[in-house]
């Protein structure tokens, strides 16, 4: 019995040793297998499609149009105390920034008492030309009665002596005379009189015109948007920064005469302006449709279309020798809330459209003494071939000859990363 018990154990871990055998050598053929076949090198499958033939550029957002917001210029320099954010949506009237006012408040003032200064004095010269006048009336009506009584004693020399009606007519003669003084005084007294208002009126225009123009700089010193907008502020040229890259504006910063401190853009002219190589512009016009990535707004992509090109070329000295290039503008098809001035953003201009194509990736293909070369992977080794290139871009080739769509091919030099033939 116990004999038998052992002999049947026997056996059944003999099978069990048997089946873990065959599971090894399985296991072992498959990989073997799978090492074999599997390639080593990534690839890439040959696809039949549409090539898109396209110039890459980078450029930037810009507004078309905007309007400046400077410092006042009749303030000298001053600080600014207050300062919108700058990306802030603002309202048309909303503040932008506002200026230290002590100085132009006392300087409003000092002109104010100027101006009640110089009324005074006209009220005063008024005053005393009205009493003047006055005393001048009296005195010649004073003059006109003596007139009158030397007149009628003068018609009494038919009845006096020859000598009492001389004297009588030489009375008169005085008294129509200092009537005339009198009445001389008076004119002269008057225009006087109306010179020296004048001259009083003409100081209180002067001050009357420096307190408006003291209002004016005092209302200055607040900048309120003309329009609806977004603040963009401008660079403190005197606030330092290494290589040009001056600070914006900060609330505390003092603004020279004139200087500009925010620009509001009109977000309906938003455009991508980019620089093209010479060597790009002939293949580039207006129309063409352009595909428009912007940095700061990576969720979403912008169609377009080249509104632009200018017509000379520009040198751009950021390198050297300094290349020739030209100003390209892209209209964008839809507006976005998000959009900035000076976004950094990509531009994909559509050249050119092949339906039926075969295509393959740009690394793909190598460069193997004088020929164009792709690696095609078949059965478990990789076939160097020679192809022809029709077209290319920056990330796929159009192929003319040499592989067909469902073939793959290396995306890596094989002959680089395989080992040798006939190495162990």
């Amino acid at each position: 019995m116990l004999v038998g018990i052992i002999r049947l154990w026997k056996r059944r871990r003999t099978a069990v040793v048997a089946l873990a055998l065959v599971g090894v050598g399985a296991g072992t053929f498959g990989l073997t297998r799978l090492g074999r076949t599997a390639p080593k090198v990534p690839t890439a499958e040959v696809k039949s499609g549409e090539f898109v033939d396209f110039v890459q550029l980078r450029g930037e957002v810009r507004a078309l149009k905007s309007i400046t917001l400077v410092a006042p210029s009749g303030a000298g320099e001053i600080q600014i105390v207050e300062l919108a954010k700058n990306g802030a949506l603002i309202k048309k009237g909303d503040l932008l920034a506002r200026f230290d006012s002590t100085n132009m408040q006392r300087t409003l003032e000092q002109k104010r008492t100027e101006l009640k200064q110089a009324e005074a004095e006209i009220e005063r010269i008024r005053a005393q030309g009205q009493l003047t006048e006055e005393q001048t009336q009296t005195d010649l009506v004073k003059v006109r009665y003596d007139v009158e009584r030397a007149r009628l004693e003068a018609s009494k020399s038919e009845i006096l002596s020859q000598i009492e009606g001389e004297k009588a007519r030489l009375s008169l003669a005085n008294a129509e005379q200092k009537q005339r003084e009198v009445e001389e005084k008076l004119r002269t007294d008057r225009v006087a009189a109306e010179a020296d208002v004048a001259a009083r009126k003409q100081k209180r225009e002067k001050a009357l015109y420096e307190v408006r123009q003291a209002e004016r700089s005092l209302e200055a010193l607040a900048l309120h948007a003309p329009v609806d907008g977004m603040v963009s502020l401008l660079q403190n040229w005197r606030g330092g920064g290494m290589f040009g890259q001056a600070p914006e504006w900060r609330q505390g910063d003092r603004a020279w005469p004139g200087a500009g401190i925010a620009e509001l853009p009109d977000l309906n002219t938003m455009r991508v302006s980019a620089q093209i190589e010479e060597a790009d512009r002939g293949r580039l016009r207006p129309g063409q449709s352009v595909e428009v990535r912007v940095d700061a707004v990576p969720d979403k992509q912008f169609s377009g279309r080249v509104e632009e090109i200018s017509t000379l070329a520009r040198l751009d000295f950021s390198s050297w020798p300094p290349p020739k290039n030209f100003t390209l503008l892209v209209q964008l098809g839809e507006s976005e809330a998000r959009l900035r001035p000076g976004m950094s953003a990509s531009a994909r201009v559509i050249t050119d459209k092949l339906r039926d194509s075969i295509l393959i990736p740009a690394e793909a293909v190598f460069y193997k003494a004088g020929r164009i070369v792709v690696y095609v992977f078949r059965g478990s080794e990789f076939e160097e071939r020679p192809i022809t290139v029709a077209r290319r871009n920056a990330s796929q080739v159009q192929v003319a000859r040499g592989v067909q769509p469902g073939e793959r091919v290396a995306t890596r030099d094989p002959s680089l990363l395989q080992p040798p033939a006939g190495a162990p």
